[in-house]
């Protein structure tokens, strides 16, 4: 039995659009990444880089199920002593909804070069317009 596998010169990307409005922020965080990383295609191969571009839109209108919206943190840290700063998400989906989006698709993603370079094809909107309409992109209907 023979296994074809991808060269990283006979990928073809497309681009494919998500719609996040009223649907969970996870799901849609990891649809994305499966269609960055290319592993919806048939010819799937882990040590290439065959995913797609990505074009989320309506980011504000995702949801947190549960009590995420007052129980969940964004933190980070300066390294520096009392320098941790974090953000309930109820604050970070009214100021930056495209952010909290891209951090559930990279915390999605594996941590390596081929994930790192798929998050640049990867484009976020707070609201339905997007200015991709010259690469003719479709919409993902798949869930």
């Amino acid at each position: 039995m023979s296994t074809t596998l991808a060269k990283k010169e006979t990928v073809s990307r497309k681009w494919y659009v998500l719609d996040a409005a009223g649907k969970p922020l996870g799901r849609t965080a990891a649809q994305a990444a499966v269609l960055l990383r290319g592993k919806h295609k048939v010819d799937y191969t882990p040590n290439v880089d065959c995913g797609d571009y990505v074009i989320i839109i309506n980011a504000e209108k995702a949801i947190l199920t549960g009590n995420k919206l007052i129980q969940k943190y964004y933190r980070r840290h300066s390294g520096w002593v009392g320098g941790l700063k974090e953000v309930q998400y109820k604050r970070l989906m009214e100021q930056r909804p495209d952010f909290a989006m891209e951090l559930a698709v990279k915390g999605m993603m594996a941590k390596n070069t081929l994930d790192r370079n798929a998050m640049k094809r990867l484009h976020i909107y707070k609201g339905a317009e997007h200015r991709h309409a010259a690469q003719q992109p479709v919409a993902w209907t798949q869930e």
